[in-house]
């Protein structure tokens, strides 16, 4: 009872003012409860699984020196920020790509992304999805995580308590899993050389004008 006196007063409650040009033109506040009144996938869809699954993914990942139980313990933790009344709509969105990714010639790589700014400024999440995995497309997107954590800790002046995790999914022929999960995570300030900077612009802050129009 006491939970769900919570839970509501939680439903009941105002949203917190956020700063939607944080994460570029076009970004979008949501709110939804901490404490969810339903339980977790209770509407009985795959969705919710597929965000489970990306946990298990992680977890179960071996680990490379220098790499730790404790980095694992900090990509699980910012994984976790995305919130329980969010996760079918996103596991819905990381389904709809994975099956829209692959739909390009072998020449081509496809790329869709989600991202999310958590209220207190600090904690950026990214999904994204891309049609293959190689070295070119680990490169690239590698260079998106960097660039997006670089465009947001300056202004939000928290940089040294700042960090981001970048999911990326591509389709896997054959196999246990539909999918390969890969995983970066950045944090603090990042001392970014300019000719590198300039190069991940480029790359990924193209508009229409320039002739190719790259998702958020």
């Amino acid at each position: 009872m006491r939970y769900y006196e919570f839970a509501a007063a939680d439903a009941d409650a105002s949203p917190a003012q956020f700063d939607t040009e944080l994460v570029g033109p076009g970004g979008v506040a949501y709110s939804t409860p901490l404490l969810p009144q339903a339980p977790a996938g209770d509407d009985g869809t795959q969705a919710h699984l597929m965000i489970r699954l990306l946990f298990e993914d992680i977890a179960l990942s071996p680990l490379k020196p220098p790499l730790t139980e404790a980095n694992r313990f900090a990509l699980l933790c910012d994984l976790d920020r995305l919130p329980v009344g969010a996760r079918t709509e996103w596991g819905h969105l990381l389904a709809d790509v994975l099956r829209d990714v692959p739909e390009v010639s072998l020449e081509h790589c496809k790329w869709r992304f989600r991202r999310m700014l958590h209220e207190d400024d600090t904690r950026q999440l990214i999904f994204g999805a891309a049609t293959l995995l190689d070295s070119r497309v680990k490169a690239a997107f590698r260079a998106y995580v960097l660039l997006r954590h670089h465009e947001v800790t300056p202004r939000t002046g928290l940089a040294e308590q700042t960090a981001t995790l970048g999911v990326l999914l591509t389709p896997r022929r054959g196999g246990n899993s539909p999918w390969d999960t890969t995983s970066i995570r950045v944090e603090g300030q990042l001392d970014l050389p300019d000719d590198e900077l300039q190069l991940y612009r480029q790359a990924w802050n193209r508009t229409p004008e320039d002739g190719t129009a790259v998702p958020g």
